[in-house]
Formats: structure tokens, C-alpha cells, sequence
């Protein structure tokens, strides 16, 4: 994952890293003195990446911007959407003064580009919205500058009304980065799993791939220095990757230079299709939130790195409290091998999060769900990938004033939780409503909806006191019986950076 780092530089400027710039004082000759507290300021630069949404020519996606309004950001700045083959990276990871004291969030490709953008928000606090059909529809990059960018949320969001994978699919767009795990993914032959790479750089990134199914590491020898070339993206085939089929795989994707957006399109003949995204890192605790009352069934893919094993403790958080479900109390998960483990109808009709606990603290795991609605026939699939807490805030920017549920967890302490509606796309009011989840369990709540709504609305999710909160979001829609639907977890948005506060020292320059 990325790293953040600081170098010490003699002159005026002293200190300049990728969250921002600072002048740093040291120490005397005595060993008194220290640098101040970490102030948290808004990131002024976010870059997020779409993947190319379909290669169906009935194939309709939508794109949905939001910027939460935040405090302590000035009033300049822009935000865009473009195809990827159009963006262009300035090169310019912070802004250059000492006196700002503002941060980067998650790499800092700029924009340089002809043509117009499929997005350009006016302001934060309202969304906006852009529509492509069929499949030409190109990979997209974005990037968010100054009040635009701290929790600045893409969703991309995609209808398909028959065929392999047809459905409704949905990812919010990433930040690129340098490593990623899909626990998941499939070789089935009733799979067709692409695996979306996206370069918004201008230089090339070169990834490795590693595939591990139930035996273990796959060999495979196209799966090594792959090169994405500036500003494209490559679609592989994990099929391609792997000689033997494999129900259940978990990928992990390596950047040796550069960095690259990542997701999986996952793709079923009968089962409908979503996209997979990256799983949490690897943790000895884990939590999956989201699934729906009316899942019919659910699939738990867990892997951990390394040769040692782990036992994994299996709750599940209800509305009513943590519960241990029947027949699943504990799940083996041998080193470097995929365990996957048929859940059933886990949540008996009632909506519910997975928390799973390593037994061993030094065996990190990762893990992801698919969920299955519908009956024989008329069946649906999303993937619930292990999530990071709401520290502060998260965004969920695509929203209906029917299709959608918020699903929120407290699995060790009670939480105060403040969701509020943004105006709509098109014209509405804001407004917020408070929720008491209890340590343990799992509301899912119908969210609130802004007054005279037109067009679509953004959630946005602050824990306002209490223990770790998780969060996800449901949006749903039926198509001829078939019960579409796309669940996104909801990390925080890391819309503010800790800068440390500091002076000039120029006797630095004396010794």
C-alpha cells in the first residue's frame, strides 16, 4: 500500500512530503524542543479511476460525482472526469509553498486534456451525474483538486439487461495504487473474470499477477510484468492466467513501478454479475457489513498470506446481537491456500454483517462474500469485500429515492452515527437523521431522502461517538423478475491528512 514519507530537505523549506508542506524544528545541542502535534487538514489533490464498464452493447452506465461540503477548504478549486486516454499527470504531487500546510490524498495525477469532460461538479455538496450506453465506453480517470477533493466519491454504475453478467453492476472508482487483493474472483466455466488494470500516469506501470486457489500458488508464466502503458487500461482474463479451472481464487495484484487503478468484473452465465473490489488489507479481524435479509445465498472466500493457518471465529452481527451461525462456528484457512465456505441462507431474513476473528493475531487474513438474491431462474450476484471503519466519514454517491438501503455495523461498542442526504442532482433539500447502533448488531436502515428529490442523491456517513463503525450501501433494482442489485462498502473517505505543525529552524543550516 502507499506509503507516506518525509524528507528533510536544508533551506528556507525544510520539510516537504506527500501530504503537504512544513518547516520542521529540531532539536537544540541540549536535546530540548520538539516538533508540535499533527494538525488534520484537508487533502487538496484526490485522484480516482474508473475501469471500462462493459463490453455489452445493451449495456447502459451511469457516473455520479459528490464532493461533501468541508470545513477548512478555500474556495478555489476544480474537479473532472475524463477518459483515461485523455488525462495527463502533471507531476505536481503537492502545492508549492511552505505556508499552505495542506496534503495529497492518494497519489496526484493530474489533468491535462482535450475534449469534454463526461463529469465537471460546479460545487461541492451536490452531485452530478453523466450517462454513456454500449460498449465503447472507455476507462475514466478523475481528479479532484482543492475544495473538490477531500471525500470526493465516483460511482459508476452499470444496467444490463441480458446476456453473461447481466444485471446491475456497480464500483465506486478507486484510488490508483500499488497493491491489492481480490478474494473472490473465479475460473469456473461459468465465469468470465476480467480483471480491469488502469494507468492514469505517464509513465508505464509493470504488475505482477498471483493467483491462489485451494491447492495454493497457480503457476502461470503470463502473469508476471505485465506493462499497462500510460493512461490505458488492460482487461486480462484470469481464465488466460491459470491452465485448470478454479471455483474460487483469490488475486493479488503487485506493482513493481508505477501505479495502477484495480477491480474485477465478475461475469456469470446464470448468476448475473458485479464488480469485486479490493479487500481491506490483511488483519487479524475482519468485518464484511451489508448483506441483505433477503439473501438466498452467501459464500465466504477467506485467504491468508504466508504459510502459517489460521481459525477464524464466525459471527454474525443481527439486529438483535453478535450470533454464531449453526454448523460455521470456526473456519480453517490453510497458508497460501482459498477456503471457501457455502454460508447458505445465513442471515434467516434478517439483514446482517460477518465478523471474523483470527484465533492467532499474527496470522493476518483477507476475505470477501458473494451474495446470491433471487430464486433458480431469476438469481442476482454481489460481492461483499472486508472493509476499513468509518473513522470519520464516508460517501456513497449514487443513490435513489427507492432502490437503496444503508446498512450500518457496530461490532464491539455502541455508535452514534449522523447520515445526511445531499441535495439532489437535479433539485431537493439536504437533510440528516441520527441512528443509535448498538454494540453488536446490524441496522439496516431505509436512508433518509432529501425534500422534493429530482435526480439522484449522495449519502454521507460521520461517526459522531462511540465504538468502530462499518458501513455499506444496498442499490437496487428489478429487471423482467430478476432481482438486480450491487452492495459497496463504505471505508472512510480520507478526506483530511495529519500535517505536522512546525517552525523554521535555519541553524540547521550551520551544522
Amino acid at each position: 500500500m502507499n506509503r507516506t514519507t518525509l524528507s528533510l530537505i536544508a533551506g528556507a523549506t525544510a520539510l516537504a512530503a506527500v501530504t503537504g508542506f512544513a518547516a520542521l524544528t529540531t532539536p537544540d545541542a541540549s536535546g530540548a524542543g520538539a516538533a508540535k502535534a499533527a494538525v488534520q487538514l484537508p487533502v487538496e489533490r484526490t485522484t480516482l479511476v474508473c475501469p471500462t464498464p462493459s463490453t455489452s452493447d445493451i449495456a447502459d452506465t451511469s457516473y455520479t460525482s459528490f464532493t461533501p461540503v468541508t470545513r477548512g477548504t478555500d474556495g478555489s478549486g476544480k474537479a473532472e472526469l475524463r477518459s483515461a486516454a485523455e488525462a495527463s499527470d502533471t507531476g505536481t504531487g503537492s502545492s508549492p509553498g511552505a505556508e499552505t500546510g495542506k496534503g495529497e490524498n492518494k497519489g496526484g495525477a493530474g489533468a491535462k486534456t482535450a475534449g469534454k469532460p463526461v463529469l465537471q461538479p460546479k460545487a461541492p455538496g451536490t452531485p452530478v451525474t453523466g450517462d454513456v450506453s454500449g460498449a465503447d465506453a472507455p476507462a475514466l480517470v478523475g481528479t479532484a483538486e482543492g475544495r473538490f477533493a477531500p471525500g470526493w466519491t465516483l460511482q459508476e454504475t452499470t444496467e444490463v439487461a441480458a446476456g453473461t453478467g447481466r444485471g446491475l453492476l456497480g464500483v465506486n472508482c478507486t484510488a490508483p495504487d500499488t497493491e491489492f487483493w481480490f478474494p473472490g474472483a473465479s475460473t469456473a466455466p461459468a465465469r468470465s473474470d476480467y480483471l480491469h488494470l488502469t494507468n492514469p500516469d505517464d509513465s508505464a506501470a509493470v504488475v505482477d499477477i498471483d493467483l491462489y486457489g485451494k491447492d495454493g500458488a497457480l503457476k502461470s508464466t503470463v502473469a508476471d510484468g505485465i506493462t499497462v502503458q500510460p493512461h490505458a487500461t488492460e482487461p486480462v482474463l484470469l481464465s488466460t492466467l491459470a491452465d485448470t479451472p478454479q471455483d474460487d481464487l483469490t488475486v493479488h495484484v503487485r506493482v513493481r513501478s508505477g501505479r495502477v487503478g484495480a477491480a474485477v468484473q465478475a461475469l456469470d452465465d446464470q448468476l448475473g454479475g458485479d464488480w469485486l473490489a479490493a479487500s481491506a488489507d490483511p488483519a487479524d479481524s475482519l468485518v464484511l457489513p451489508g448483506i441483505p435479509k433477503d439473501a438466498t445465498a452467501v459464500k465466504l472466500i477467506a485467504f491468508t498470506p504466508g504459510d502459517a493457518d489460521a481459525d477464524l471465529k464466525v459471527r454474525l452481527a443481527s439486529p438483535s446481537g453478535l450470533i454464531t451461525p449453526a454448523g460455521h462456528e470456526t473456519v480453517h484457512v490453510k497458508g497460501g491456500m482459498t477456503t471457501a465456505v457455502d454460508l447458505g441462507d445465513v442471515t434467516r431474513g434478517e439483514a446482517g454483517s460477518l465478523v471474523l476473528t483470527s484465533s492467532s493475531p499474527s496470522v493476518p487474513v483477507i476475505a470477501a462474500l458473494r451474495v446470491v438474491r433471487g430464486k433458480s431462474g431469476r438469481q442476482e450476484t454481489a460481492f461483499i469485500p472486508a472493509t476499513s471503519p468509518v473513522a470519520t466519514r464516508a460517501t456513497s454517491a449514487d443513490n435513489s429515492g427507492k432502490g437503496s438501503s444503508l446498512s450500518l455495523t457496530a461490532p464491539t461498542g455502541t455508535a452514534q452515527v449522523k447520515v445526511t442526504a445531499s441535495a439532489g442532482s437535479e433539485g431537493g433539500t439536504a437533510t440528516s437523521k441520527t441512528y443509535t447502533v448498538k454494540a453488536g448488531t446490524t441496522q439496516d436502515v431505509a436512508p433518509p431522502v432529501p425534500a422534493g428529490l429530482k435526480g439522484t442523491y449522495a449519502l454521507t456517513v460521520e461517526r459522531v461517538s462511540g465504538g468502530p463503525l462499518y458501513a455499506a450501501r444496498t442499490l437496487a433494482s428489478e429487471h423482467e423478475g430478476v432481482p438486480g442489485f450491487t452492495i459497496q462498502t463504505l471505508p472512510d473517505d480520507r478526506g483530511m491528512v495529519s500535517v505536522p505543525e512546525a517552525d523554521q529552524d535555519l541553524s540547521v543550516l550551520q551544522r
